[in-house]
């Protein structure tokens, strides 16, 4: 009895040491990929590092409208011109002509400004680059 005591604390140990290496292996493996990933975002800020000085033109539509030439002539001082977003519907907001969010209208100092409301994601912005 005592030999199968020891024969199955040996068995025991053996689990216990393989469990032991197997943690020690997911260890390793998790800090290679923690490296990998430090690594990648360090190469990924460097590259954006080159391009975080470039200036943008942002735009904001308010609306768009369609007229005839004859219409355009008409237009004076005084003149309204009827645009297709409703009031309180979200305004596109562009950067270099791309999509870039949706916001509201707000006002700073006396001066507009623009609330975001939706980030269009980059998958998207990346599509509508191509």
């Amino acid at each position: 009895m005592a030999e199968e005591l020891n024969a199955k604390e040996a068995a025991d140990y053996s689990l216990e040491e393989i469990n032991e290496k197997d943690n020690e292996a997911n260890k390793n493996e998790s800090t290679e990929q923690a490296e990998t990933t430090t690594k990648k975002t360090s190469i990924k800020t460097a590259d954006l590092s080159l391009i975080l000085d470039i200036p943008l033109k942002l735009s904001v539509i308010f609306g768009k409208s369609k007229m005839r030439i004859n219409d355009l002539l008409q237009l004076g001082q005084g003149s309204v011109i009827e645009l297709d977003k409703e009031v309180g519907e979200p305004l596109e907001i562009y950067a270099n002509d791309k999509l870039l969010a949706y916001g509201e209208v707000v006002v700073i100092n006396d001066k507009f400004g623009i609330k975001l409301l939706n980030i269009v994601s980059p998958e998207e912005r990346i599509t509508k680059l191509k």
